[in-house]
Formats: C-alpha cells, sequence, structure tokens
C-alpha cells in the first residue's frame, strides 16, 4: 500500500459517523448523556464543532431533568410505571430530533459508502454513561446523611409505651369514676399529647422512608381520635351519663379503620 493510498484510508476511518440507530442504541442504555456524546461526535466530524458543544450541553442538561422527574415521582407510581417505557419515551424523543438535525447529513454519508462507527462502539458509550450514573449515585449516598432511623424508632416505641400507659384505663372499675377520670387527667392526656410531640419531630427526620411518613400520618389521626374519646369517657364518667355513647361509637368506628390501615402497611 502506498503513502497516498495509507492517508486517504485514514482520512475516511476519521470521517466515520453514528448512524441514528447506534445512537438509538446508546441513548436507550445510556440516556440522553449518551446520545449528546455521539451527537457531538457526529457534528465535529461534520465541521459543526459549535452544534457538537450544544448536543453535549443538551445531553448534560436532559439527563439532569431525567433523573430530578423521576425522582419526584412518588414510590407507588414508579412501582406501577413498566422500566422499560421511559428510557423508551426518551429514545424515540431523542432519535426524531437526531433525524431533524443530522438525518440529511447520515443519509448522504451512507449513500456516498463513507464508514460508520460499530453500534457495538456505541453501546459501550451507552454503557459507560450508565456507570457513570451509578457512580454519582452511591457516592451520592455514601456522603448524604444517614436517616436517623435510631432516633425514629427510639420515638415509635415511646409513642408506644405512652398508649400502653392511657389505655390501662380500661383495667379499672366501672364504677370507680374518682380513679377513672385521675388516670384521664394525670396520666392519659399527658401521654397522649406528648405523643403528639413526639410525632411533630419524628416529621422532620430527613431521608424518612415513605412507609414511615404514612405510619406517622396514621399515628397523627389515632392519636388525636384517642384525646377525643378520652375527653368524652371523662366527660360520660363525671356527669354518669350515656348522653356521648354515639359520639364515643363513631370515634371507636373511626379508630378501627386507622388501626386496620396501619396493620396493611406493616405488612
Amino acid at each position: 500500500m502506498t503513502e497516498n493510498s495509507l492517508e486517504q484510508e485514514m482520512q475516511v476511518d476519521a470521517f466515520q459517523l453514528y448512524s441514528q440507530r447506534a445512537i438509538g442504541v446508546a441513548t436507550f442504555l445510556g440516556g440522553p448523556l449518551a446520545a449528546g456524546i455521539l451527537a457531538r461526535h457526529n457534528f465535529i466530524r461534520l465541521g459543526q464543532p459549535q452544534w457538537g458543544k450544544y448536543a453535549l450541553i443538551i445531553g448534560i442538561i436532559s439527563t439532569v431533568l431525567v433523573f430530578a422527574g423521576v425522582c419526584s415521582l412518588p414510590e407507588e407510581m414508579l412501582d406501577k410505571i413498566p422500566k422499560i417505557l421511559i428510557p423508551s419515551i426518551y429514545t424515540l424523543i431523542i432519535g426524531y430530533i437526531v433525524k431533524i438535525y443530522q438525518g440529511a447529513a447520515l443519509k448522504a454519508h451512507k449513500a456516498n459508502n463513507r464508514p460508520f462507527c460499530s453500534v457495538w462502539k456505541a453501546a459501550g458509550v451507552g454503557i459507560l454513561c450508565t456507570a457513570i450514573y451509578l457512580a454519582i449515585v452511591l457516592g451520592a449516598a455514601c456522603l448524604a446523611p444517614s436517616v436517623e432511623m435510631d432516633v425514629y424508632d427510639a420515638g415509635i416505641e415511646k409513642i408506644f409505651n405512652n398508649e400502653d400507659k392511657a389505655m390501662q384505663i380500661y383495667s379499672f372499675p366501672e364504677e370507680d369514676s374518682i380513679q377513672v377520670i385521675s388516670h384521664i387527667d394525670s396520666v392519659a392526656m399527658p401521654a397522649w399529647n406528648e405523643n403528639l410531640t413526639i410525632l411533630a419531630h419524628l416529621d422532620k427526620i430527613e431521608g424518612l422512608p415513605e412507609v414511615c411518613k404514612k405510619q406517622n400520618e396514621l399515628l397523627l389521626q389515632y392519636t388525636k381520635l384517642r384525646i377525643v374519646s378520652f375527653q368524652l369517657i371523662r366527660k360520660a364518667v363525671a356527669e354518669n351519663s350515656s348522653e356521648y355513647n354515639a359520639q364515643m361509637d363513631t370515634v371507636n368506628f373511626q379508630l378501627d379503620e386507622i388501626v386496620e390501615k396501619h396493620k396493611s402497611i406493616s405488612e
């Protein structure tokens, strides 16, 4: 092979572009960042380095937006979305954009029998981008402050201990009104009010799992209803009246509903 022919072959190899299919594969595997990298390569080879810069910047911004959008979705919604749906959507969108801005050049490239970069090479770029995402996520997880689960568990334990103390009222003889009223005033109501304070503190713990947030919400509703229930019991005992029975039945029904909901999230 002569020196001139070798030089010409090197020039042809240097002008390889990524096909639209190759960009689609890389996008599906590595997201918008991979698409930005390959589109930048094509723009530079086509003598449009400024557009290449734009493509990379847009790829980075789009990646951040996709991650932010996914992270903002509730867990229950994410569980219902097929895993393939989100990458399929942005792959189709990016494929359409590539067709608009590079489609004609890629067709001309193919018509002139110019070489294309391997699809496997494009897939490698996509996999590399995924590895970068994983490294960032793991790094952020290591640097992020750990959730104070010990503090949360201790708070929940205190809440249940307070409930046990308050519920001792049901072990007293019904006719002992003095003991019942004394227990409500000196033990039960302070215990329920302390539980409200504990729940307010637990809600401020950053990074709390969704199941714990739901538990806090149910415990808050439960505690408020218990306060209403014990206030009604006190009135009924102090007045020796059955006037409040209907109200207590309604409150007890609502309490039973909350208990069932709590069981469902604890399973």
